[in-house]
């Protein structure tokens, strides 16, 4: 045992030692090395022993942090450690989902507490609610990545205090937004608590947007700074991601539970309550609209990202009504798409397989394409060796998984047995595991269950499912889809072929993962953001089966996997059920099966390992969270922090100064008028030709060097809608008189697209020396 720690602390020191991409990155870009990243996160999944996690978002933030050890990038986490983390699921004896807790204790776990300088345990005091909360926190190491937990189960509390951070996603909106003030003001305090001064402070999903609440009132105070002030200063380096792609799935509260937790805070900084309301409104001056914590978080971010192409697209849609005025493809929400932390979730068996033939460089070079290359090379025997022992493992553990769920339940022998013999290792074995909200359709499978029996009951081809997952406490239509699951695989017909998991946790998903040939996905696009158990699947040498959604549909190269339709979306929920009910039947009987099952002279499956390989070689390097981590630290961090230290120097100056213009903006922006636009009589354009624009604009009080007058212009499309537009900005400016308001912008402009071609204007503000159409209201178009 000694002799192995000493492996592991050698490979760890020579870890910590090595040149890292971060280091490079920065070196290569002139960007200031120790930029210090904190990545707010209401869940943390990253092991099964750390109960702090309830399902994607939570394995996505730990996968976050593990790749940002691995680049090297200056991260810390912030999150909360529930004493009674997320729920523990049994089923009774009709299959309904029941909910157990229980207590965790932290000597138990892989953290240490954080201390003071005196060695005592370091505590902070948040106002919930007029109540002086007391918060205590705990260190994870992460590699080198450190993780900080807040938790507020301290004597020093009274009862409802320390009932806060007991449980995950428990509770009602009162139990929400007190732990999302202990997340958000509670952990900004307690990283000023520890010395830390993050440059970028990154909220994961909504529920930490108070972090910028907190931001605020510090700079108020420790610079005298104004409201409006401290808002662009806190803005400059603050990022959101949203991971939701539903109104319904983001968090509001009502005006009245924001006055009743917020009074005392609105008091200390000297504002009225409508001025921190309207950070949380969707329409700024309806005081009817509740206030929700994604719009907090947008409005408070220098940029916001979706979590998949498609997603950020949906996003874009949903919270156009923040920016008025601005085409869709301007908005200030982009996209990184989600990816895994390779290493964790490759089997044993499968790295040891990549060693061998990729090479051990794969594990530092997981996002590099010529890193999977040699995938091709590998002998159809070996990867179906591995194929073959991973599929036999997790049937073995199935089994004992299921006799375990049976004892709970006081099954008879006959059961016990009949559990002991469940499931095939040499069947086809597909998986389906996730939440079970409604919009992932976790019962389309049973759609035709006669059809269903005919495919897992073949003697010469047979197929099982393994399904596992849990419903939200609250969530009574995902409950009774799990009973019409539980009641379904009951059947005799299906007996040992479709099995349930109770109590899906990292440890289950990692067997499933690594053994089924085949994972099953069907949300109802455009509803899942992203979605990354797929990704866990291919590095394995599974296949995907899956709507076009999410990850997906930016993955599926139609030879590494199979599709649910074409990426359609329809008006009746219930056609579109019915449609892709078929297409998952017909897809399985035609195509999955059968391919399976074709073995060549050796006897492999040729043309399915080929399909295993192509998969690996295509899916690993583009959804690694290696990948996920560069692009977040080249798009988003590096320019915030850059962005932070510019607004920040000489105790916030710049904040100051762009506040200020922004306000004298909205006060008279009303004002500006375009006059009239010239465009020359060119009927017809060839790429390269120049059109003349000439714009006269009634500026009011404003000066030509204080606005942008921008030309958008591009090919039409059959709606004489602009496609993606070409912005150019035109400088030469002439005043009609000494002491006129009205000046003539003109410039050429070059046609660089075929087709019929149309240009729009607009004038928009400068701030900072950067035109800007991002501001809401302060945006001018040509009508």
């Amino acid at each position: 045992f000694i002799a192995q720690l000493k492996e592991v602390v050698d490979a760890f020191a020579q870890y910590r030692a090595r040149t890292t991409w971060w280091d490079e990155f920065c070196q290569k870009n002139n960007v200031t090395k120790d930029t210090l990243v904190a990545y707010f996160s209401l869940e943390f999944g990253l092991h099964e022993s750390l109960p702090i996690y309830s399902g994607g978002l939570g394995v996505l933030a730990g996968d976050h942090l593990k790749g940002s050890s691995d680049m090297g990038v200056p991260l810390i986490g912030v999150g909360l450690l529930y004493y009674e983390g997320y729920f523990s699921q049994y089923l009774n004896a009709d299959g309904w989902q029941q909910e157990s807790y229980n207590k965790v204790d932290p000597a138990l776990l892989p953290i240490a507490p954080v201390l003071d300088k005196e060695g005592k345990r370091l505590r902070v005091h948040v106002d919930i609610g007029g109540r002086r909360v007391a918060v205590q926190g705990w260190k994870v190491s992460v590699g080198i990545i450190s993780l900080y937990l807040l938790d507020t189960n301290i004597d020093e509390n009274d009862e409802s205090a320390r009932l806060i951070t007991s449980r995950l996603y428990g509770g009602d909106a009162h139990s929400r937004i007190q732990q999302e003030i202990v997340l958000g003001i509670g952990g900004v305090r307690f990283l000023d608590a520890m010395g830390i001064s993050p440059d970028v402070h990154h909220m994961n999903e909504g529920h930490s947007a108070f972090i910028s609440i907190k931001q605020i009132r510090r700079l108020m105070g420790t610079f005298s700074l104004s409201f409006k002030e401290a808002l662009v200063g806190t803005k400059a380096g603050n990022h959101f991601t949203t991971h939701t792609p539903v109104p319904a799935g983001n968090d509001v509260f009502p005006r009245g539970l924001i006055e009743e937790y917020f009074s005392s805070y609105v008091a200390e900084m000297g504002i009225e309550m409508e001025d921190l309301l309207r950070l949380g409104r969707m329409d700024e001056l309806n005081k009817e609209d509740p206030f929700s914590m994604t719009v907090l978080a947008i409005k408070t971010s220098r940029l916001s990202n979706g979590v998949s192409e498609l997603h950020g697209h949906v996003s874009r849609g949903l919270w156009d009504s923040l920016w008025p005025k601005l085409p869709l493809n301007e908005s200030p929400i982009q996209h990184v798409t989600n990816g895994i932390h390779t290493t964790t979730w490759a089997s044993r068996d499968i790295s040891e397989l990549f060693d061998r033939f990729v090479g051990p460089a794969w594990r530092e070079q997981t996002a590099s394409p010529d890193t999977w290359r040699a995938i091709s090379q590998i002998p159809d025997e070996e990867i179906w060796r591995i194929r073959d022992r991973s599929r036999s493992l997790l049937v073995s553990y199935c089994r004992e998984r299921l006799r375990a769920q049976l004892i709970r339940r006081g099954a008879g022998k006959v059961e016990l047995e009949n559990a002991s013999s469940a499931l095939n290792p040499d069947a086809l074995t597909i998986g389906f595991a996730r939440r079970f909200a409604s919009y992932k359709r976790a019962a389309l499978l049973l759609s035709d269950v006669e059809r269903l029996i005919e495919i897992v009951n073949s003697s010469e081809r047979p197929v099982q499912f393994i399904f596992a997952g849990k419903a939200h406490p609250a969530d009574h239509i995902g409950k009774e889809i799990i009973t019409r699951i539980i009641h379904t695989l009951r059947k005799p017909e299906l007996a040992g072929r479709f099995i349930f998991l109770e109590d899906y946790d990292m440890e289950i998903a990692r067997r499933l993962v690594s053994g089924v040939d085949v994972w099953l996905n069907n949300p109802r696009r455009p509803h899942e953001a992203c979605g990354t158990s797929g990704m866990k699947v291919a590095v394995n040498g599974g296949l995907n089966f899956s709507v076009l959604d999410g990850w997906w549909c930016e993955s599926f190269d139609g030879a590494n996997g199979w599709s649910i339709g074409q990426g359609e979306e329809y008006e009746s929920t219930e056609y579109q059920d019915q449609v892709e009910s078929r297409s998952i039947y017909d897809t399985l009987e035609r195509e999955i099966v059968p391919l399976f099952f074709e073995r060549n002279g050796s006897g492999y499956p040729g043309e399915w390992l080929r399909l295993v390989k192509h998969s690996i070689r295509t899916i690993t390097p583009k959804m690694s969270a290696v990948r996920m981590v560069q692009d977040y630290a080249k798009d988003f961090y590096a320019p915030a922090s850059t962005n932070h230290t510019l607004l920040s120097q000489s105790d916030y100056q710049l904040s100051r100064k762009n506040a200020e213009t922004i306000t004298r903006f909205r006060a008279h922006w009303h004002e500006i008028r375009i006059l009239d636009v010239s465009s020359g009589n060119k009927e017809n354009l060839n790429i390269g030709d120049s059109l003349s624009v000439s714009v006269s604009v009634n500026l009011g009080p404003f000066q030509p060097d204080e606005v942008a007058v921008q030309v958008l212009s591009g090919a039409l499309s059959v709606t004489n809608e602009i496609q993606h537009g070409t912005i150019h900005s035109i400088n030469s400016a002439s005043s009609a008189a000494s002491h006129s308001s009205t000046f003539t912008f003109s410039d050429e402009i070059s046609a660089d697209r075929a087709g019929r071609y149309g240009l729009s204007v607009r004038v928009v503000p400068i701030v900072g020396d950067e035109p800007t159409a991002t501001i809401p209201s302060l945006v001018t178009w040509w009508e």
